[in-house]
């Protein structure tokens, strides 16, 4: 009989996963968190520099925000192979090698000579960055007891938000001071740091085995473990969920400081960096949101965080710049929220191939982040602030919609009755 969970060999079925509180739990949760400071750091860190770059390099705002694009797009496709060389190598290793070469290629694509050695550069960099966030999630499953992890993931989603926010936070000012070539490296240098912590810190794994060494007949092929997790309608609307909200989140803080720059606010560069503290909301509720999850049910909590989301994304159409962050903070929280619930889910609804159903949720979180990163800069050009909003929303309220229809719990469905 093959087991439910390929990978999780006879050798380690005994392995039930690190209990809550344990040292091993408290340094593997440390360490994926700063492996989530070190890959979303760097990936995000542009995001605070694009009307510095647009003007330095003579290109539109929608141009400008092809830099994160290119690097979403990168990762969106690496993770699939990033999940094949985990399967080999292992979850720690194949997660070291990438943190490593994503940080090599980040302290040298922000001294790019040309536009389009830089959009290359950040493609191959996002490509890097792919390995952890492909297999982060199937690590976390493999290693944490079964009732605690859901609070694990949301404790990483808090750890990728505290990277996207110094990354964001750092790049501002020090390009203020010099230029977001130095304020983009100088992210680089922080996450060397916190790559180099990642790998002192995280446990070696023990629920996973190697190809090599698990009995004949576990072990079930690429296509098949991607066959499996494709066929069905609740993953396929936990992977839109990514898809939808990673891009309308991403257009939101994208061309927020195109808006926040101009009429009527006129913000400096200094103080447009610091509306990505709002970042901290999401650090607070992607953590709760596990907790909360684990308590009242993954599907409840996700309706909410959605709700929140979209009444935040609604509050930024303001001309008050109060009210203003005060959306922002609900969308970031909302969104933060629903993105550790729906990432988590995966891993709990995927039957096989954990890592590839983590992957698949990665490649579409990142493809809607390389689209309407994107797309939602011509709704900006075209309409101003009011069709970017319109855009985000629209994304939030359709992801809610999949969610009731898709993603209802069993217990919750209406039985049918004979007349």
């Amino acid at each position: 009989m093959t087991p439910a969970h390929p990978g999780r060999a006879a050798s380690s079925s005994s392995w039930n996963g690190h209990s809550h509180g344990s040292s091993d739990y408290r340094k593997l949760l440390a360490g994926l968190f700063f492996a989530g400071i070190a890959t979303f750091a760097q990936l995000y860190s542009p995001q605070a520099v694009l009307v510095q770059i647009a003007g330095d390099v003579g290109v539109s705002a929608a141009d400008a925000a092809l830099v994160i694009s290119a690097s979403t797009l990168g990762l969106a496709i690496g993770v699939i192979p990033w999940s094949l060389v985990a399967d080999r190598l292992g979850r720690v290793r194949a997660m070291s090698i990438a943190v490593i070469a994503a940080t090599v290629f980040g302290l040298l694509v922000p001294f790019a000579p040309t536009f389009s050695l830089l959009l290359t550069g950040r493609f191959v960099e996002g490509l890097m960055l792919g390995g952890v966030p492909a297999i982060a999630i199937a690590y976390l499953s493999e290693e944490i007891e079964p009732r605690h992890a859901a609070r694990a993931a949301g404790t990483y989603v808090a750890g990728t938000s505290i990277g996207g926010l110094l990354g964001r936070l750092v790049a501002g000012p020090v390009t203020e001071l010099t230029n977001w070539r130095v304020g983009v490296f100088t992210v680089g240098v922080l996450c060397a740091v916190s790559a180099v912590l990642f790998i002192s810190l995280i446990p070696a794994p023990r629920g996973f085995v190697p190809r090599r060494a698990r009995e004949r007949g576990t072990d079930l092929s690429l296509v098949r473990l991607l066959g499996a997790n494709l066929k069905s309608p609740r993953l396929l609307a936990l992977y839109a969920q990514g898809f939808l909200l990673m891009g309308g989140f991403v257009a939101l803080y994208n061309y927020l400081g195109f808006r926040l720059a101009h009429d009527p606010f006129n913000l400096p560069q200094a103080l447009i960096s610091l509306v990505f503290v709002a970042y901290l909301a999401g650090t607070w509720s992607s953590a709760q949101a596990g907790i909360l999850a684990a308590r009242f049910g993954r599907w409840s909590i996700l309706l909410g965080s959605l709700a929140c989301m979209t009444v935040g994304v609604l509050l930024t159409l303001s001309s008050v710049l109060v009210v203003v962050l005060l959306g922002l903070v609900l969308a970031t929280a909302g969104f933060f929220a629903a993105h550790a619930v729906a990432s988590g889910w995966t891993g709990a609804e995927a039957m096989v191939g954990r890592a590839q159903a983590s992957s698949l949720y990665n490649l579409s979180y990142y493809a809607g982040s390389s689209l309407f990163g994107w797309l939602g800069g011509v709704f900006f050009v075209q309409w101003g602030w009011g069709g970017t909003v319109g855009m985000v929303a629209g994304l939030a309220v359709l992801a809610a919609a999949l969610t009731v229809v898709a993603l209802r719990p069993r217990n919750l469905r209406p039985h049918r009755t004979d007349s």
